[in-house]
């Protein structure tokens, strides 16, 4: 058992206030109703007492007394209970098996002399049945044998209302409603007046132990039980609430919510109602006597009275979080919900949460501490400024007041273990990550995402970058001093890329290839560099780079050019300019031309002619000579049959043969290569010339060939330009013969059985016809016999 400052015990009312001098009167019952405190004694005087309560600075409190009045009854036996209804203005006095009323402020008896006689015990019905706001109801144990009473007390006139029979005799008694709940001889029982339904509950011995019954709640009640239990019963007979274990010999009980409070011979313990665990232990010697009245419990010896002062729930919570007893707080938390209004309940239970959590944390308990946070709504940036530095320096941030925690800084928490601290932060990680795009990040997104990457960039985590090209509010000027004190030059680009500053990010990444700078993220940063600079839509940018590029890779390199979008290739770059700037570098200068060419289709001759002389460039630095000398041996070692390249013919024998004219089919040898270059560079028209450059020996060099290219290039130009007009002539007659289809089908027919046909004069006997431009309409079998035009055809009409 672990020990709960719950209570308080203060002295209310001294002995010398009672008795004075004298030694024999002692006390016997009290009863509290507001700040009125009235005393029962042994020698049949009721004491009046005003009760002052006076605040303490720990949440506790001290009481004062003083003495009213007091009077004797008449009677020589003690006072056994005192009852307010302060309703009535009356208190009701069990003195000598007579029940009297008295004026609570003079003690005086009712005029009318209206008492309860024959009684052994009272409870009131604080769940009342009457409906009449004048009256109470009073439940009585009589002295007639195994007998009920119920009562309406009024302020000058009692009533009986009902009588009840019961099976044993009733020793204790309490009531709800049409509900009593009693203690007879041997058990305990629930028993309807109004019906005369009786349940039982469970057996005790009344011979070794006092009975205790007392109404804790609508329609609930708390007993003694056997074992030394204290259970508790609804009105239907069965127990919602686990028993507390309190001692075989308790006395007496109270209830203050949420505890329930014993008495013994020598202690006052206390109990929860909502865990059902022992908090707490006070000593108290000679006690007889312990009640509560609307949450004040008063507890008396014979001499004095005392109250049970409760500490407030927030100090009982508080207490429990420093002792680290977190699991009970937040129990205790939950139970305070009936006893504070909605709006102060709520904003205590999660600031009591949110120090749970962080009193978790401590503990590296991480997946308790998530769930705190969350239930409580932590602001996550009371977590954040933990970990220093982690908070941008421009935040306003300042930490809640009174503290969620007793650290300054993560250092102090994990008193400098690396190990914790490495925990520590990758729960960080996790929790930020976890919570960015959630509602608890609303308002401070900069705080949450720039403390994430600086653990990220801290860490070397993979997830720096996943952080930094999606949608991120990191801000520039904290994140990217931390990204360059950690050497992450790489994600220092990509934020400022995030921030629209390309210019300093390639400049970045260019050092970075360049070697001025060190970064391994990434170790294909030059083709990352081309990509970036494709798809950018900055051409300064882009030009200023361009030779960089170029003087890498000319084959990467010109990408920029070629792999761009084709609409900003055709709106942005003009392929003049871009040519200008390749003709420094000849391998990137072919590719963007076969780019133009090949790749878009462009038909701008220049951009064919130009590839044409790269290509034929290419070729002859090929040859084993640049001059004419060389070309003459060339031609002299093919007519020879001597190789002179590493081209190679593939036979003794080759066979052309033209596709586009079948009468020019032929054959030839190698010993009769000077025929056929004079063929071919005389009859080029004659030639299909894709076939014949597959055919030719690879050893013959372009220059022999220079009439044949030169025709057949000619030729397959002008081939190419009338199939285009015919092309476009086509098109144009196709788009009139649309026109005209739309033109019939914009107006409407209307056919029917008096219509005839234009031709053979008949009706149409199904909605089927052949209309002609004219509007003559045909039976479908009448135009397919004739093609001419009804009435007569004008000309140039078509169907």
């Amino acid at each position: 058992m672990m020990s709960t400052k719950a209570f308080t015990l203060v002295s209310a009312v001294e002995r010398e206030l009672l008795v004075g001098d004298k030694e024999q009167g002692h006390i016997e019952c009290v009863e509290c109703c507001g700040k009125n405190l009235y005393v029962g004694t042994s020698d049949c005087i009721v004491y009046h007492f005003l009760l002052e309560e006076r605040a303490q600075p720990a949440g506790t409190a001290t009481f004062s007394a003083t003495k009213q009045l007091h009077r004797h009854l008449g009677f020589r036996k003690p006072v056994s209970e005192l009852r307010a209804a302060s309703a009535l203005n009356r208190l009701l006095v069990l003195c000598d098996n007579s029940i009297t009323l008295v004026n609570m402020m003079s003690l005086e008896p009712v005029p009318s002399g209206a008492r309860i006689k024959g009684a052994v015990a009272l409870a009131l019905n604080e769940n009342p049945v009457s409906g009449d706001p004048f009256c109470v109801e009073v439940c009585i144990i009589s002295v007639k044998r195994r007998t009920i009473q119920v009562f309406l007390v009024y302020e000058d006139r009692v009533q009986i209302v009902r009588e009840v029979s019961t099976p044993e005799q009733p020793l204790a008694v309490a009531v709800d409603g049409h509900f009593l709940c009693l203690a007879l001889t041997t058990q305990y029982i629930i028993l309807n007046y109004n019906t005369g339904v009786a349940q039982d509950l469970f057996p005790y011995c009344s011979d070794e132990k006092r009975p205790i019954v007392k109404r804790i709640g609508r329609q609930e009640f708390l007993l003694a039980g056997p074992g030394g239990l204290g259970m508790f019963a609804t009105v239907a007979g069965i127990s919602q609430r686990a028993p507390v274990h309190w001692s075989e010999n308790v006395i007496g009980a109270a209830i203050c919510f949420p505890y329930v409070i014993a008495l013994d011979n020598e202690f006052i313990t206390v109990h929860s109602m909502l865990d059902q665990q022992q908090k707490q232990t006070l000593p108290f010697k000679e006690g007889h006597i312990l009640q509560d009245f609307e949450g004040r419990v008063i507890v008396a010896t014979s001499k004095g009275v005392y109250i049970l002062v409760p500490l407030p729930l927030e100090k009982q919570i508080q207490d429990l979080l420093a002792s680290r007893r977190v699991e009970e707080a937040l129990v205790l938390a939950k139970g305070a919900r009936r006893n504070i209004p909605k709006e102060k309940f709520q904003v205590m239970y999660r600031r009591i949460l949110q120090q749970a959590g962080f009193i978790q944390f401590a503990q590296l308990q991480f997946l308790e501490a998530k769930e705190l946070f969350r239930s409580g709504q932590l602001d996550v940036r009371e977590l954040i400024s933990l970990y220093p530095f982690l908070l941008p320096t421009s935040s306003s941030f300042t930490r809640s007041h009174p503290p969620l925690h007793e650290y300054a800084d993560l250092n102090q928490l994990t008193q400098g273990d690396q190990e914790k601290m490495a925990k520590c932060k990758r729960f960080l990680m996790s929790y930020l990550n976890e919570v960015r795009s959630t509602e608890v990040a609303n308002g401070y997104k900069e705080d949450i995402d720039t403390a994430l990457l600086k653990l990220y960039a801290e860490a070397d985590h993979d997830s720096l970058l996943d952080l930094l090209v999606t949608e991120n509010s990191c801000l520039l000027t904290d994140s990217a001093a931390w990204l360059e004190k950690h050497k992450k030059y790489f994600a220092l680009g990509l934020l400022y890329h995030y921030n629209h500053q390309d210019a300093a990010a390639v400049q970045l990444w260019v050092n970075i290839v360049n070697g001025d700078i060190h970064d391994s993220t990434r170790s294909d940063l030059y083709e990352y560099v081309v990509d970036f600079l494709t798809y950018s839509l900055d051409q300064e940018l882009v030009w200023k780079y361009a030779d960089w590029v170029l003087q890498k890779s000319e084959e990467v390199g010109v990408q920029v050019f070629t792999r761009r979008p084709l609409d900003e290739q055709q709106n942005s770059f003009n392929p003049d300019s871009i040519i200008t700037c390749l003709k420094k570098y000849p391998k990137a200068l072919v590719k963007y031309l076969e780019h133009l060419v090949i790749d878009r289709r462009l038909q701008k001759e220049e951009y064919h002619t130009h590839l044409a002389l790269l290509y034929l460039d290419e070729v002859l630095q090929q040859r084993p000579g640049a001059n004419s000398k060389g070309a003459e041996a060339t031609e002299t070692q093919i007519e020879s049959g001597a190789p002179a390249s590493p081209w190679r013919a593939p036979s003794c024998t080759a066979s052309w043969r033209s596709t586009r004219r079948p009468c020019a089919s032929w054959y030839t040898s190698c010993g009769t290569s000077r025929r056929l270059r004079t063929t071919l560079n005389h009859h080029a028209a004659e030639f299909d010339a894709a076939r014949v450059l597959q055919l030719l020996p690879g050893t013959w060099s372009v220059q022999l060939l220079r009439p044949f290219l030169t025709g057949a290039v000619r030729d397959s130009v002008h081939t190419r330009r009338t199939t285009q007009v015919a092309l476009g002539l086509a098109k144009s007659e196709n788009l009139i013969y649309k026109y005209d289809k739309m033109k019939l089908k914009g107006s409407s027919v209307r056919l029917s059985d008096k219509k005839l046909c234009q031709m053979c004069q008949n009706p149409f006997r199904e909605p089927v016809f052949v209309r002609y431009p004219n509007g003559g309409l045909v039976h479908t079998h009448c135009a397919a016999g004739r093609h001419t035009n009804p009435s007569p055809p004008g000309p140039g009409a078509r169907t």
